[in-house]
């Protein structure tokens, strides 16, 4: 119960985190740069994907982590370690975006405008294809979200191709950090 406890208050100061990374993130946001995916590749309205497709995942997620208890300790601070390091990166590499990006109203939670590197919309799934990795089904599912993602957001110009191409490096170094630094919640979860 303590880990638990932990891992709540850890998930929400990254997400306290998170919005200050975010909000400095938008104000200092820079100036567009090219990219040779996007530079050649039509803008498609994604909306509905980036929004309502991300709470699905969200959903499905909790869901899924509900069903496996031994595994919400650890889970939950996976997910907190990925947000406290986007964090850091968002605040260090805040490139304006992308000229041409549909437009999805920044909601100060988890869209911020300038919040780019890294993808949290490829990262996030591929997290979890990571955790539950044994699980054939789940691994399935959370990469081909990630993958999924990570087209979408390119189609709606939301994120640069670095942007969602190093989201699947960093959060393997995020996950097996995590494993690193929250080993007994790890060892809970494969028991």
């Amino acid at each position: 119960m303590t880990s638990l406890a932990v891992g709540i208050l850890f998930l929400a100061t990254s997400l306290v985190l998170n919005y200050y990374a975010g909000t400095y993130a938008a104000r200092e946001a820079s100036n567009a740069v090219t990219d040779i995916i996007l530079d050649n590749l039509p803008v498609m309205d994604v909306d509905f994907i980036f929004v309502e497709g991300a709470i699905v995942l969200w959903i499905f997620s909790f869901l899924v982590a509900i069903r496996e208890p031994r595994s919400i300790p650890f889970a939950l601070k996976s997910i907190a370690l990925f947000i406290f390091v986007r964090s850091i990166f968002i605040s260090m590499t805040h490139l304006g975006p992308f000229p041409d990006q549909i437009f999805i109203a920044p909601n100060k939670v988890f869209n911020f405008g300038a919040d780019l590197f890294f993808s949290g919309h490829t990262g996030f799934p591929f997290l979890f294809a990571l955790i539950f990795w044994e699980n054939k089904w789940l691994r399935t599912i959370f990469v081909a979200s990630s993958i999924f993602f990570g087209v979408s957001v390119l189609l709606g110009h939301l994120h640069y191709s670095i942007d969602v191409f190093s989201a699947f490096f960093i959060t393997f170094g995020i996950f097996h950090l995590a494993k690193s630094f929250f080993k007994k919640d790890y060892a809970l979860f494969k028991s």
